[in-house]
C-alpha cells in the first residue's frame, strides 16, 4: 500500500482539497484510494506523534501511536486500499507557532521525522504546497488577528522578510526528515482551485471532478478584522482604511519577499539539489521545467484555510 502525506501548507487551499476528497470519498474507494483527512487524524489515530506535553513520556506516546496508526493502516489494507492519502497540515505545525518564530514552520524537520517513524518508514511520497511568501504571511497574520492574535508591530513584520525562512529551507528539512521519499511539491498560484490537479498528482489516478470548485476559508478582509479587534476591546483604528484585503506589509517587504520566493522557484525548477520535484500544473508525476511566475497574483485571492491554529 502506497502511503502518501498531504503535509500542506496552511493557507494553500488545504480545506477544500479536504472537503473535495470527502465529497467523492465513495467514487476513490471505487479505485482503491483512501483519504484520511483531519476527521480521521485528529480523532485520535496520530495523538502522541507529537508529545503532549502532561501525558507519558514522549517516546511512550510516539509507541502508543505508532500502534494506532498500524492498526489503521491494516485495516485500510485488508479493505483493498493500495494509496493511502493522509491528509492534515497541522503535521508540519502550527500557523501561531510560525508568528511566534516569525518564521515559516520552524521545527518542521523534527515532526515530519517523528511521523515518518510513526508510520514505520513506510511513507512513499509526500506533497507539500507552497505560496508566495507576502500573500502567505499576509494571509496567516489576517487569520491569526482574526483568532485573537496581536496586530504586528513593525519589528514583526520585518523579522518575517528578514529572516522568516524560504520555503526552499522548509523542503530541505522536510527531505531530510523523508530520506528516499519522493517529495513533491506545488504551487498554491497553480493549484489552488483545482484539488483534483492535485489528488491526480499525489496518486497518478484519474480523479473526479465533483466539489472541486467549492472554496472554503478565505481570510477574512479588513472590515472583519476591525470587528474582531473591536469586539475584543482592541485598537481597531491600527489597521488601515480602506476595504477589500489587509496588506501588512510595505512595497519594499512585499518585493524582498517575492525574491526569495522567485530564488525558491528558481531552485525548484533546477532540481531542488535532488531534495524535491516541483509538479506542473498539467498533471500528476511529472517534474516542473517552467516554474510558475512570483509575480502571479492569482494566489493573494485564493485564501481558504479554516480551522487549523489549534
Amino acid at each position: 500500500m502506497e502511503i502518501i502525506l498531504h503535509l500542506g501548507a496552511h493557507r494553500t487551499a488545504t480545506t477544500s482539497f479536504q472537503h473535495y476528497a470527502r465529497a467523492n470519498a465513495a467514487a476513490l474507494a471505487a479505485q482503491d484510494i483512501g483519504v484520511w483527512g483531519p476527521d480521521v487524524t485528529r480523532d485520535g489515530v496520530l495523538s502522541g506523534v507529537i508529545p503532549q506535553a502532561g501525558a507519558r513520556p514522549a517516546m511512550a506516546q510516539l509507541t502508543r501511536a505508532r500502534g494506532r496508526i498500524a492498526l489503521r493502516l491494516e485495516r485500510a489494507r485488508a479493505a483493498g486500499v493500495t494509496r493511502l492519502v493522509v491528509s492534515d497540515e497541522n503535521m508540519i505545525g502550527a500557523p501561531r507557532r510560525c508568528l511566534r518564530a516569525a518564521r515559516l514552520y520552524p521545527d518542521v524537520g523534527e515532526r515530519v521525522a517523528r511521523f515518518a517513524h510513526a508510520f514505520d518508514g513506510r511513507i512513499t511520497r509526500a506533497v507539500l504546497s507552497i505560496r508566495e511568501p507576502d500573500a502567505w504571511w499576509s494571509s496567516v497574520l489576517a487569520y491569526g488577528v482574526a483568532r485573537g492574535h496581536r496586530l504586528p508591530l513593525p519589528g514583526d513584520l520585518d523579522r518575517m522578510v528578514t529572516g522568516g525562512r524560504p520555503w526552499r529551507a522548509v523542503i530541505t528539512d522536510i527531505a531530510c526528515a523523508l530520506p528516499g521519499v519522493d517529495l513533491v511539491i506545488l504551487t498554491h498560484e497553480h493549484s489552488a482551485s483545482r484539488p483534483e490537479t492535485r489528488l491526480a498528482t499525489m496518486t497518478g489516478a484519474k480523479v473526479p471532478r465533483r466539489g472541486a470548485r467549492i472554496w472554503l476559508g478565505r481570510a477574512p478582509d479588513l472590515a472583519a478584522l476591525r470587528r474582531a479587534v473591536a469586539l475584543r476591546g482592541g485598537d481597531a483604528g491600527l489597521l488601515p482604511e480602506g476595504e477589500g484585503r489587509w496588506q501588512p506589509f510595505d512595497t519594499a517587504q512585499r518585493a524582498a519577499l517575492r525574491d526569495s520566493y522567485a530564488d525558491d522557484l528558481f531552485w525548484l525548477a533546477a532540481g531542488a539539489d535532488g531534495l524535491a520535484r516541483l509538479a506542473e500544473e498539467t498533471g500528476p508525476d511529472q517534474a516542473g521545467t517552467h516554474p510558475p511566475t512570483a509575480q502571479m497574483k492569482r494566489g493573494q485571492d485564493h485564501d481558504f484555510e479554516t480551522r487549523h491554529l489549534a
